[in-house]
């Protein structure tokens, strides 16, 4: 019996970013609660992994490791994941706040009664209660809320929580589970996916995001946003009304109706800041808004602001930030 166990993703046969802080985050709750950590690793070929979790603080790793996890699909990884469970009976149970974990937290929840609390920021166990806090009213307020069924799910959001630093030597037994999933069982199976080539990082998962809203005034002008990512080290991302446009693809939509980031650097080029917006970045840790409108809303939330022509000010900003970074 576990005090928590995590469920970390993986993706083209390595753990995703958001594995570290997963992990991080467990082995400092099952410290506090001085038990054990479980991590749980599901996929097709995914055992070669087991080591990896255990240096980022696993002292035990779960692996359903089947041709039929070759691509996520929520009926078969429920299935490895009540195994997971029934093995582990972990107090809290951990994963991320992404796409696969906002389709799995709610299938878990409902097929073990237990509660669920999504998209928190932090986690703490007290009272005999599960306590979380998580933005709310579009990042307007943070509630608190307290969970006590026997076992509390929580989905984490990325780039809040510290990642766990890998430490070499360390070991933990590796348990195979056979979620004995089959094809008869499955509502709907994954055939093929059609993927975009691309070797950007996620948005949800980048620690540098510039963004660019209506004031760009075309996609023709998104080159100088380009420079100014590159500069940075940054990955592009857009409001709702370019990506409605069409001058920008969905992926990096951020916003109540996109992904919601918590970059370490979130830069708004042109972007008014509209409430739709302000949810999907408003817990980024450091925002810089460049906007010709010294009453833009955007500058409410804003830790620096630049009043002027985004066409003037964003090359000078690359140029200088290039020659830092030389």
């Amino acid at each position: 019996m576990a005090a928590v166990a995590a469920f970390v993703e993986t993706s083209k046969g390595r753990l995703k970013k958001s594995a570290a802080e997963i992990l991080g985050e467990g082995r400092r709750l099952a410290d506090k609660l001085q038990g054990s950590l479980d991590a749980v690793l599901v996929g097709h070929g995914v055992t070669a992994l087991a080591a990896e979790a255990t240096k980022l603080g696993a002292d035990r790793v779960l692996v359903a490791d089947a041709q039929a996890f070759h691509a996520f699909g929520v009926d078969a990884f429920l299935k490895a994941l009540l195994k997971a469970v029934a093995a582990s009976q972990p107090r809290l149970f951990l994963m991320g706040a992404s796409v696969v974990g906002k389709d799995l937290g709610p299938a878990l929840a409902a097929a073990t009664s237990s509660a669920l609390l999504t998209d928190v920021t932090s986690v703490g166990v007290a009272d005999g209660k599960t306590r979380v806090e998580k933005p709310v009213y579009a990042g307007k307020a943070v509630a608190t809320i307290a969970a006590s069924s026997p076992m509390v799910i929580a989905t984490l959001r990325p780039n809040v929580f510290p990642p766990a630093q890998p430490r070499e030597g360390r070991s933990a037994p590796v348990e195979v589970i056979d979620a004995g999933v089959k094809p008869e069982d499955l509502r709907a199976v994954v055939k093929e996916v059609l993927a975009k080539a691309s070797e950007k990082l996620d948005l949800t998962e980048a620690d540098i995001i510039v963004s660019g809203g209506r004031g760009m005034k075309g996609p023709e002008n998104w080159g100088i946003l380009e420079k100014l990512a590159e500069a940075v080290g940054g990955v592009l991302g857009a409001s709702r009304a370019v990506v409605d446009a069409g001058w920008r693809p969905h992926e990096e939509q951020v916003g109540q109706t996109g992904k919601t980031v918590s970059p370490k650097l979130y830069i708004a080029v042109g972007i008014s800041g509209a409430i739709q917006h302000l949810a999907g970045m408003r817990t980024s840790k450091c925002i810089v808004a460049i906007n010709i409108d010294p009453e833009a809303p955007i500058f409410k939330v804003a830790d620096y602001g630049i009043v002027g022509d985004a066409f003037e000010v964003v090359p000078v900003l690359a140029e200088e930030l290039k020659k830092l970074r030389e």
